[in-house]
């Protein structure tokens, strides 16, 4: 799915932490976004420019359910900003599974 007009975006998805997102670009070969970079904890992107990039078609999916320190860190900012995005994806997009992977397609009208 990831490779799926892949020329279009800007990622072909993003998910929290390098390490997660350095399976699916190396599968793909398209670029992933790795949100809180390399463990997940890093405060970048932020909400509002996630939210920017989604609005502008920059990202086709978000892969849900990263592992890693940042999906599921002990509080701070830089974890609650993975948390935040990850919250608001889910709170918007609708949810499909695909081998196990759950992914939120960003280029359709949000749900809510």
């Amino acid at each position: 799915m990831l490779e799926s007009n892949a020329g279009r975006y800007r990622w072909v998805a993003a998910t929290v932490n390098s390490n997660s997102a350095a399976g699916y670009q190396l599968a793909s070969g398209g670029p992933v976004m790795a949100i809180g970079g390399f463990n997940g904890t890093d405060p970048a992107p932020s909400l509002a420019q996630f939210e920017t990039y989604v609005r502008d078609g920059d990202i086709h999916y978000f892969i849900a359910g990263s592992s890693g320190f940042g999906a599921r860190g002990a509080g701070g900012t830089s974890t609650s900003t993975s948390r935040q995005i990850t919250q608001w994806v889910e709170s918007h997009y609708t949810a499909k599974t695909v081998d196990g992977i759950v992914l939120y397609n960003l280029t359709v009208a949000p749900s809510s």
